[in-house]
């Protein structure tokens, strides 16, 4: 399958050069135009791409393509993407496109959307949604608002005319989300600890306690059962594998920080957790070709290092869930209280609680009233693309 104009060729991605290509050319494209975007660690966008590597694979299938233009410089790439989960919980015939990038030229956005469209066409999907990288438990969303500040570990980045390509080619807007900041200067400490000691007197038998890394695996998939359960009716939502908890597991080893991730437990039960992660992202800003060791060099590696040491002060909360016969009680308060005060006194002095779905009024008032302000705004579009559509 390939798609073709007079000014760009798409087509699919074959063979380990062209797979190459496809990880490369946003290395190429955004140091020069966009210096906020913070490039991620080679190694770990060809684990995500690899069958062998990510378990997503497990249940998912994905096709890449390539944009080329006359003179066959890659101009774009997407990729799209079967979730099976995805499929089996919301019976919605959904596919996703996702590792969207191209140039500012509108032509060869609408290129490559046609030929993700007509690859998941080709799978008996009827409509399209994303982006997802390659599912919404990975690097998701579009940046639409907050262009000036970098991305916090795991967040998108992207030129602000992707919307404006979405868009045009028919995407509609399936869902808005909200990354909220909190710096230790303006947290309302008091407010929350009167919260919290009300919590506790109306529901006897709560503690918390952080990870217990002796245990990791365990500690891991105790998350999976509480975050299966307290998120099964959002927006969404797709239920972690055994082979995507593992994988977390195994990821979390390289740079979970057991100070800031907290387990609330009622009677010694755990019925929530949540997980704030060091923001690496202000140590890979520093490795700008995401190589570790560039030209057989360990200097990628030495700059990552000593960044990791130095420069990483705020982390980020993307994950948080209370079993669904708890939720309503105040235990999420609890749980952002701990942060917030093992957060300063580990090197942390702001957070970022990322995403915060626009429908959950509950949880953003909570948050704002905590301190936390708005600082960049993402989206998740959907299109039909059945055909005649």
């Amino acid at each position: 399958m390939s798609t073709s104009t007079d000014t760009v060729n798409v087509r699919p991605v074959e063979g380990w050069w062209d797979r190459k290509a496809f990880i490369d050319w946003p290395y190429e494209f955004y140091p020069d135009r966009y210096p906020q975007w913070v490039p991620p660690l080679r190694r770990d966008v060809k684990d995500t791409l690899d069958p062998s590597s990510n378990a997503f694979f497990e249940h998912g299938d994905m096709q890449l393509f390539l944009a080329e233009d006359a003179s066959g410089a890659v101009v774009g790439r997407v990729a799209g993407i079967v979730n099976g989960m995805h499929l089996q919980k919301h019976e919605d015939a959904t596919g996703f496109f996702g590792f969207f990038e191209c140039v500012d030229d509108y032509g060869v956005a609408e290129a490559l959307l046609d030929a993700a469209a007509d690859w998941l066409r080709e799978k008996g999907l009827t409509r399209m949604r994303g982006p997802a990288n390659p599912s919404l438990n990975d690097t998701a969303g579009l940046l639409v608002d907050g262009f000036d500040r970098r991305p916090s570990l795991l967040m998108p980045y992207n030129p602000p005319y992707h919307e404006d390509f979405l868009e045009r080619y028919g995407f509609e807007r399936a869902m808005t989300m909200w990354a909220y900041y909190l710096h230790k200067k303006y947290a309302k400490h008091e407010r929350l600890q009167r919260g919290v000691e009300l919590v506790k007197r109306r529901t006897p038998g709560l503690s918390l306690r952080t990870l217990d890394m002796g245990r990791l695996e365990e500690e891991v998939r105790t998350v999976r059962d509480i975050y299966n359960d307290a998120w099964a009716d959002n927006w969404g939502f797709v239920p972690m594998t055994e082979g995507e908890l593992q994988q977390l597991a195994d990821e979390l080893k390289q740079i979970v920080d057991p100070e800031i991730v907290f387990f609330v437990e009622h009677e010694g039960e755990p019925v929530g957790f949540s997980v704030a992660l060091p923001d690496i992202n202000q140590a890979l800003r520093h490795v700008p070709d995401g190589r570790l060791f560039p030209y057989g060099m360990p200097s990628g590696l030495t700059k990552l290092l000593l960044h990791l040491q130095y420069a990483v002060h705020e982390c980020r909360m993307p994950l948080m869930g209370i079993r669904e016969k708890y939720q309503g009680k105040g235990l999420d308060s609890m749980l952002v209280l701990a942060t917030i005060e093992n957060g300063p006194a580990n090197g942390y002095d702001a957070c970022e609680m990322s995403w915060v779905l626009d429908t959950n009024k509950r949880l953003k008032n909570h948050v704002e009233s905590l301190g936390a302000v708005v600082d960049k705004e993402y989206a998740m579009f959907e299109a039909p693309i059945s055909n005649g559509e």
